[in-house]
This record gives structure tokens, C-alpha cells and sequence, in this order.
């Protein structure tokens, strides 16, 4: 616990993770964004916010595509937007082949940030929004060294993984959600 009485809280966010969910759940509606700001504000409640981190592939124009190039000016928008919001965004790779598009490094990022946090006592509790598995171990280590791991998922798809290794979790349906949408700005 700090000195201060509250406890110290740090999120993270991976990326993509996050994106696919919201979109299983058709979320943002197509007119409106998601509001990260205003959700992690409700997760972590009365708490003190140490730091919120944003993990993601950065896009590029692989094949010097109209496509490409406009997907790359999203991104670009949407992670300043983050930024402006007091994000620290943490980029990956993403790897093209052939007509996949995956990310890399991404998970490693999130669990050595994790595992870096709990050594260096930054935070009491890490809220993890992500379902991927592949930190389980980054999070067992938090929990040894007696942090508390939230897992946040979405109903529908939640990872039994993290439900079952994280010390507490939270699953928010659709209905939930929606408060943190906004209206897109038109040009």
C-alpha cells in the first residue's frame, strides 16, 4: 500500500486483444469510438492511477497501398488520441505474411512490464486487460511477490486461463460498455 493510504494501481492494455473483443461484442458502434480514458477511470475506481499502458503493433505501409496508408493515419490519430489522454503507449511488431497480419513481441512487452512493476514495487495492483494466456507466467511472479492481478474480460469470450490465475476479475458485457463510447469527429 502507498504511504499515501490508497492503493497504487498500474493498467495494462493489450491492444489488440482488446480491439477483437470489443468488436465480437460490436463495440464501438460504427458512428463512436471507445473511450479507454473514461473505462479505465471506472475500473479502477477511487484508487490511485500510477500509470496506463497501451501495448500494440504499430502498423506500417507495407506495400505502399492507399489501404495501407490509411489504416497507418488511423492508428497514427487513434494512439495520439491515447497519448493526449495520459497513455503511455508501448509498440510491437507486426509481422505481414502473405495475408495475415500478426503482431509480435506484443505479450512479451505487456508480461517483462508486469514482472518489472511488481519487482520495482510501481504498483499494489495490476488490472490486466487481455485474455492472452501466453502471461500467465508474468502474472504468477506478480502474485508471488504479493501484488494483486485483476483480470479484466468480456463476457462471451473470457479466458478461463486468467480467470483461474488472477487474483480477482472483472467481466463486462456489452451493456456495460456502452457508456464509453463517443461520438466520432466528422471532417
Amino acid at each position: 500500500m502507498s504511504i499515501f493510504g490508497r492503493e497504487k494501481v498500474v493498467v495494462y492494455i493489450d491492444g489488440s486483444n482488446t480491439y477483437n473483443k470489443l468488436k465480437r461484442l460490436g463495440l464501438p458502434d460504427e458512428d463512436k469510438r471507445f473511450d479507454f480514458s473514461a473505462f479505465v477511470s471506472h475500473i479502477i475506481g477511487e484508487r490511485r492511477l500510477v500509470s496506463k499502458r497501451y501495448y500494440v503493433g504499430i502498423v506500417r505501409n507495407h506495400d505502399n497501398s492507399e489501404k495501407s496508408e490509411k489504416l497507418v493515419k488511423k492508428q497514427q490519430q487513434f494512439l495520439e488520441t491515447l497519448r493526449s489522454t495520459g497513455f503511455e503507449i508501448k509498440p510491437g511488431k507486426i509481422m505481414y505474411d502473405g495475408g495475415r497480419i500478426r503482431e509480435k513481441g506484443v505479450d512479451v512487452k505487456l508480461a517483462i512490464d508486469l514482472v518489472i512493476g511488481a519487482a520495482d514495487d510501481l504498483y499494489d495492483t495490476a488490472i490486466v486487460v487481455s485474455s492472452d494466456t501466453d502471461i500467465i507466467p508474468a502474472i504468477k511472479y506478480a502474485m508471488y511477490k504479493k501484488k494483486n492481478v485483476e483480470y479484466v474480460g468480456f463476457t462471451g469470450s473470457p479466458s478461463l486461463g486468467m480467470i483461474k490465475e488472477c487474483s480477482s476479475q472483472r467481466l463486462f458485457a456489452k451493456e456495460d460498455l456502452l457508456p464509453f463510447q463517443y461520438l466520432k469527429e466528422t471532417k
